[in-house]
């Protein structure tokens, strides 16, 4: 990896000098577009507006609007000029709570890397924020923009997170907020419950980008002059896409994932219509098919059931 920035970890009077790196870093297949009647390559070029002459790069300023409404151009020395530090420093401001600051925050992660000869002071604070449980907010400048950031340990690894600013994160505003939804105790202990069939921890290696995956097989099929997907019929639609009752649908679902589900109201759920939960997408037509001719026989049954 190249490093990208190089500075002082500021603690207290402690100065710890770090290398900064990029922690992340894109997947996708690298791709440019191309005329799809012969493949011939589309440039762009930055043109001035209703003529073809080229500006250069260089040449090139930011138009920005006024709160009275007025544009006003600055150049790259006028961005350069503003009086933010300069001073290559990763400040500390104060330490939090890991629980106090939401995910939601968080931007682009960076790794810091000890650049003097002595790692001590920074494996020193690695440690002490893995024994605190907290995270180091910090504030510093990076391309010319002052960032604020959480500074949290990674298998060793100081990590500087880089946050949002308050005012970036849109508050949610959704009618149902307003609304008085009734969740009933039977529907959240068997949701609670098919929570619970599935818990597990988080291994990130289990997980796969399946579209980049499908992609490549695709790449590579075309490159070969054949096709990689062979067209599979459409699944017939379920004539009832909606799910009746959701106690029912979460009890088959816990059912599903093979725990034995007691019935909520205490007896042997025989007078309860039977219900049958969506299928999933990876369901074969078959089942389906198999659901549905299972119910629509307990609808009949279930007048018989009634009149005796």
């Amino acid at each position: 990896m190249r490093s990208i920035w190089r500075g002082d970890l500021s603690f207290g009077l402690v100065n710890v000098p770090v290398k900064v790196y990029s922690a992340t870093e894109s997947h996708d297949r690298t791709s440019h577009q191309v005329d799809s009647a012969d493949g011939a390559r589309i440039r762009y070029r930055r043109v001035r507006e209703g003529t073809d002459t080229e500006v250069e790069f260089s040449k090139i300023a930011n138009a920005y609007e006024s709160e009275s409404g007025d544009r006003v151009i600055l150049t790259k020395d006028d961005l350069a000029s503003l009086p933010v530090s300069k001073s290559p420093e990763i400040e500390i401001l104060e330490f939090v709570p890991i629980e106090q600051v939401d995910p939601i925050y968080f931007d682009k992660p960076y790794y810091l890397e000890p650049s003097s000869k002595s790692p001590k002071a920074y494996v020193l604070l690695a440690k002490a924020l893995e024994t605190t449980e907290r995270l180091a907010i910090a504030n510093f400048t990076l391309r010319n923009k002052t960032r604020l950031a959480a500074l949290r340990v990674i298998d060793g690894v100081m990590t500087l997170q880089t946050l949002l600013w308050p005012d970036e994160v849109r508050v949610p505003d959704f009618d149902f907020l307003n609304s008085d939804v009734e969740i009933r105790d039977q529907e959240l202990d068997m949701a609670a419950s098919l929570i619970e069939t599935m818990a597990s921890d988080f291994d990130p290696s289990q997980f796969e980008d399946t579209y980049q995956a499908e992609l490549s097989k695709l790449i590579e099929a075309r490159a070969g002059g054949g096709e990689a997907f062979p067209e599979a019929e459409e699944a017939a639609d379920d004539d009832d896409s909606e799910v009746a009752d959701l106690l029912a649908a979460l009890r088959a679902s816990v059912k599903g994932r093979g725990r034995d589900v007691a019935d909520d109201d205490g007896d042997d759920g025989e007078d309860e219509p039977k219900k049958t939960a969506k299928k999933t997408p990876a369901r074969k037509t078959a089942a389906k098919k198999a659901a549905a001719t299972k119910k629509s026989a307990a609808k009949k049954a279930a007048p018989r059931r009634a009149a005796g």
